[in-house]
């Protein structure tokens, strides 16, 4: 099989900074798309000054307790559920809030997911007043039919409205496609990449339709209403994706993400890359050094439950515990993987207290899927090859058994 030059033959030898990250998750939509699994939840009213209170507690909460101290924020992420349904002053706020706690980096990337709806478009310059500098936009398609198919609540023209209102209010703005849908074409996904190239930042994210389970697709599926796309036909449209991106220079830089140089959603690398980040709102997750020892938090997920504890205890932390090392290795090899870049010995080490690729990745073990095309080593870092990460976690099985 031959291996992708796409790795370990780059240029890049020094390990990149792994980051601290600060996550808001506001966990309300207009309506809930049938193929979302996410924390999201369709609410009448919403009480947006007392939301904006909880916030800044369970904020100021944290920075009390000393997470993150020293360390310098270097992205603020804004997900949901739908941000951009938020009050511009709500994000300003609490981004002011997080400059008073915390140092930011020079390059500090702060992103907003937004839907493409006309009313959400329209406040994009003020949530760029507020401080944000990059959004993410959940386009999904460009066509209209397979808009209403997917439950959006947007039409294909505010679509390309949303992006250009995004192209004049921030520096950076990247949108979301979903593509293996029943039926699809290779031609007519051709197409719609290539108007997605056209209107493009410096980033675009590319899903195949993925039936999680509990969302209204997956019942479709139970129920015979609707039949996934054969697994090789989705192969087959990940092949040509890679093809179209990398000709564009906008290759694969993780598994669904695609970017030129020094495009990358800087927060998410945080994750790939093993940093640690703070999580706050329903369902918000989080990773963090306390005490020369890795925790996780996770936050409780209903909206209400979340709102009344931290309004009685100043936070919504539903569990804290510890992270034993060798999970956290295993974490770092799962996340890092998924990166064209791969896992880097330095940063592995760095989050392990020590733990060398080494030690997680005997060679011998490694070698089978060396010869077979699927991975690269150096003594720098581990890279699954494109063919290693088209099968990942297959080749994770094989990696930690």
């Amino acid at each position: 099989m031959p291996v992708s030059a796409d790795s370990i033959a780059t240029p890049q030898r020094a390990a990149p900074r792994r980051g601290f990250g600060l996550y808001v998750h506001w966990p309300f939509c207009v309506s809930k798309c049938p193929y979302c699994d996410f924390n999201s939840h369709v609410r009448a009213q919403v009480d947006a000054a007392r939301w904006q209170a909880a916030y800044l507690a369970e904020l100021g909460h944290y920075a009390a307790a000393g997470i993150g101290a020293g360390e310098e924020i270097t992205s603020v992420f804004f997900g949901g559920g739908t941000p951009s349904l938020m009050p511009p002053d709500t994000a300003a706020a609490i981004l002011d809030a997080a400059r008073r706690h915390w140092r930011f980096a020079d390059d500090v990337e702060i992103t907003l997911e937004a839907n493409p709806n006309s009313a959400e478009a329209g406040k994009f310059a003020a949530f760029a007043a507020a401080g944000i500098n990059r959004l993410s936009i959940g386009v999904q398609s460009f066509d209209g039919d397979v808009l209403k198919f997917l439950g959006r609540a947007h039409d294909a023209g505010e679509a390309r409205a949303a992006i250009a209102a995004a192209a004049k209010a921030v520096p950076r703005w990247s949108f979301d496609l979903i593509y293996a849908r029943p039926g699809q074409s290779a031609e007519s996904w051709r197409a719609e990449l290539t108007e997605a190239l056209r209107l493009a930042g410096d980033h675009l994210s590319l899903y195949t339709l993925t039936i999680e389970p509990n969302t209204g697709f997956a019942g479709a599926v139970a129920r015979g209403a609707l039949a996934p796309m054969p697994a090789d036909d989705q192969a087959a449209l990940y092949d040509l994706t890679q093809e179209i991106m990398a000709q564009a220079g906008m290759p694969a830089y993780e598994i669904s993400n695609h970017s030129g140089p020094g495009g990358e959603s800087r927060h998410n690398l945080v994750y790939w890359r093993s940093g640690e980040y703070l999580g706050l709102g329903p369902g918000a997750h989080a990773r963090f050094m306390r005490a020369g020892e890795w925790r996780a938090v996770q936050n409780r997920r209903k909206p209400e439950a979340w709102l009344e504890q931290v309004e009685t205890q100043g936070h919504g932390r539903e569990a804290e515990m510890p992270v034993p090392m060798r999970e956290r290795a295993e974490e770092a090899l799962m996340m890092g993987l998924r990166l064209a870049e791969g896992v880097w010995d330095a940063n592995l080490r760095d989050a392990t207290g020590g733990l060398s690729l080494a030690d997680l990745v005997p060679p011998g073990r490694s070698a089978p899927l060396e010869a077979a095309g699927l991975l690269q080593r150096s003594p720098e870092r581990l890279v699954a090859t494109r063919e290693g990460r088209a099968v990942l976690d297959g080749l994770l099985a094989k990696l930690l058994a």
